[in-house]
């Protein structure tokens, strides 16, 4: 059975904050966002928004990649436009 991707990132979030040693407040607190992220990001939730998100995950050094089948076609013409 495949996880939910929503619910995949909320366990990860959720392990990271455990083995950090952080309560959700703690948490919120480091990333500069409110409990209730914390704790709807944890949940599973959609309704996360994106910027809050990245924050929850900056303060828990987890870093995200995009990736593609097109990202070495974007990466070089985005090097062509800024050349």
């Amino acid at each position: 059975m495949m996880m939910d991707k929503n619910q995949n990132i909320a366990q990860i979030a959720k392990f990271h904050r455990s083995r950090a040693g952080l309560t959700q407040l703690q948490l919120a607190k480091l990333a500069g966002v409110g409990k209730t992220a914390v704790f709807d990001l944890e949940k599973g939730k959609e309704t996360v928004r994106f910027d809050t998100l990245k924050k929850i995950l900056h303060a828990l050094n987890i870093k995200v990649r995009l990736e593609s089948s097109l990202m070495k076609d974007y990466e070089r013409e985005a090097s062509n436009e800024t050349s």
